[in-house]
């Protein structure tokens, strides 16, 4: 039997508990430093709410300190990780390898980020000996990849994003932002410098492709590969999403969740969800009606050309038809979809550039815009990326849920008793009452009383009466007062977190492996940015120790990405794969509006393309 969690985003408390109401197993969110999104900072006091919250379903806290540290930030660092040990969260996720002594010290899990650039089973093998719980894996790894690296090492817990943005680069492994906004991704600033329009040029100054946002990627979505993914060996299944409001978590968790019931379902002796509790959902989910960029399932399956997004970074939204017919003020639309006024609706046009307007008045199928777009023509695709009678059921109560407590109600020597048992836990109450013989029956009564459970997260599944207890006289009242006390018992036990030992050095035979060996020519790629992580690397028996790309200014032709997305495959010229011979003359180069160029290296051999920063 294989737990399954459901990892949700929370951009802050508000966000966390609706992810646990609409089914997340378990919630990673940022604190107010060191996170990898740093517009998505939290207090310590709202963590520990969430952390009380998400335990008495089982569920599960993990905080995200997974940004690079500088020298001077190493004691706030420590003083932040002593103080969430501190609240109980159930894990951090960390990249910078100077952080591993400080969690050991705190007692505290530690999972190794997607920003480690986990690819190969050889380097997950490398980080559980240091003491890593769990591995979050590239995204760009496919289920036969992934598969490989869990029956190497069947203990490490593999991480696996399933839906949201992506990088197009290897995370942790991208310096572009860094090269030419001075703002680092590996610190929780990234300027998203892969949906920029460039400029596509061969060695002779040629234009390939003219303004298109060549690096720019579809969002990722797996909900129809989780049962592949389970089977490969994942364990748990990561929604992206720590800057996205509330709405996005509620339907998106609601989806995957759903789903990962049904393959539970399924596999009843195979699988189990990973937290407790069951969920009435007042929605029905639909990811199309969520922020997306188009969805591609990105190389689960091997390599495929429709990753990416040349003519808009942004969100397109649903498929809702095509232009049928213009007026003056007005059009029709060819399609079976329904509008609102409101809704945000948007094309691409003839020159490739992406517009949007807002529906002013909807009469059927006739819509009139605030304004007429400029390029509308008939026989366009119309897409919806606001939908304003979703948006306002979403903004309502979507979601409840209950656990399903039994209830043991006796006798004692002075009074009554009241035990109420959910899962592993229990609460108890009693109250001190002379045993009065009833005038009439009062079993109904008690079973009226004690299964109120109201705004507890509780129903009650059974209540058992121990024998005669029924016969004797008890004030509905006092009954009410002894659910409420072994309820709030309870509600204090379950959100106490199960204490788990685990021994963080207990897995040495892969010790003093170094990663990588290809790093050597980019000693930056280790991301070192203190003496911690010098020394931690020193250990690991480095010789050669370079600093991270953020404090040295690396100016000749750094490499500033690692890709798996390549555009010359894209575009249909990959030869290895079929496409067709190109008449251009390599290298290419993008190039941005303003003169800046990158060289395109195709490492066919590992199916990779780097891009280089020139000077």
């Amino acid at each position: 039997m294989r737990s399954l969690e459901l990892l949700a985003p929370a951009k802050n408390l508000e966000c966390g508990i609706a992810a646990i109401d609409h089914g997340a197993d378990a919630v990673y969110i940022g604190a107010e430093h060191f996170g990898a999104r740093q517009a998505a900072g939290n207090s310590v006091d709202d963590i520990a709410q969430l952390c009380s919250y998400a335990h008495q379903f089982g569920a599960k806290i993990y905080v995200t300190v997974n940004t690079i540290i500088y020298e001077q930030e190493l004691n706030d660092t420590q003083r932040l990780i002593d103080q969430l040990a501190q609240i109980h969260v159930d894990g951090i996720l960390i990249q910078d390898m100077g952080l591993i002594d400080i969690c050991n010290r705190a007692g505290v899990a530690i999972h190794a980020s997607t920003q480690c650039d986990t690819r190969t089973a050889e380097k997950v093998n490398w980080l559980y000996s240091l003491g890593f719980k769990r591995v979050v894996l590239a995204r760009e790894l496919s289920a036969e990849e992934i598969n490989k690296i869990h029956k190497h090492n069947p203990d490490v817990e593999l991480e696996v994003f399933v839906h949201g943005a992506l990088c197009v680069s290897y995370s942790g492994v991208c310096y572009a932002s860094q090269h030419c906004f001075k703002r680092s991704a590996n610190r929780g600033e990234c300027a998203q410098f892969c949906r920029l329009k460039f400029d596509l040029k061969d060695s002779d100054g040629k234009v390939i492709e003219r303004q298109r946002h060549l690096l720019s990627l579809k969002d990722m979505c797996q909900i129809d590969n989780l049962e592949t993914l389970a089977e490969a060996g994942a364990c748990s299944f990561k929604i992206e999403g720590r800057l996205k409001n509330v709405t996005y978590v509620k339907n998106v968790v609601s989806a995957y969740s759903q789903r990962l019931d049904q393959i539970v379902k399924k596999h009843p002796d195979r699988y189990c969800r990973a937290s407790e509790g069951t969920i009435e959902y007042r929605f029905e989910p639909n990811l199309k009606k969520t922020f997306n960029r188009g969805f591609t399932d990105y190389f689960i399956n091997g390599r495929k050309p429709n990753i990416a997004s040349f003519d808009t970074p942004k969100a397109l939204g649903e498929y809702v038809g095509r232009v049928k017919e213009l007026r003056h003020t007005s059009f029709n639309v060819a399609g079976t979809a329904t509008f609102a006024n409101g809704d945000g609706l948007c094309f691409i046009n003839d020159e490739h550039e992406l517009e949007g307007f807002r529906v002013n008045r909807a009469v059927g199928n006739r819509l009139y815009p605030l304004r007429m777009p400029n390029h509308l023509r008939p026989g366009l695709a119309l897409y919806r990326n606001n939908d304003m009678a979703f948006e306002k059921q979403l903004a309502g109560n979507t979601a409840v849920r209950k656990l399903a407590v039994n209830m043991y109600f006796s006798l004692t020597d002075e009074g009554f008793s009241l035990t109420v048992i959910s899962g592993r836990k229990k609460g108890q109450a009693s109250v001190v009452f002379a045993h009065q013989l009833a005038k009439k029956p009062q079993r109904d009564n008690i079973i009226k009383q004690l299964s109120k459970l109201g705004n507890t997260p509780y129903i009650c599944d059974e209540i058992k009466i121990e024998e005669d207890a029924d016969r004797y006289f008890l004030p509905s009242s006092i009954l009410s007062d002894l659910r409420r006390e072994a309820i709030d018992n309870l509600l204090v036990e379950r959100a106490v977190k199960d204490t788990v030992t685990d021994n963080l050095q207990e897995n040495k035979k892969f010790c003093n492996l170094v990663w990588q060996p290809e790093y050597k020519d980019y000693p930056y790629l280790y991301n070192i940015s203190n003496h911690d992580a010098k020394l931690f690397y020193e250990n690991q028996g480095m010789s050669q120790i370079g600093n991270a790309f953020e404090l040295d200014a690396y100016q000749n032709n750094p490499l500033i990405m690692q890709c798996r997305h390549c555009i010359r495959y894209s575009l249909g010229y990959c030869v290895k794969r079929g496409g067709e011979v190109p008449s251009w003359h390599e290298p290419l180069r993008l190039e941005l509006s303003d003169g800046r160029r990158f060289r395109l290296e195709f490492k066919c051999s590992e199916c990779q393309m780097n891009v280089y920063a020139e000077n």
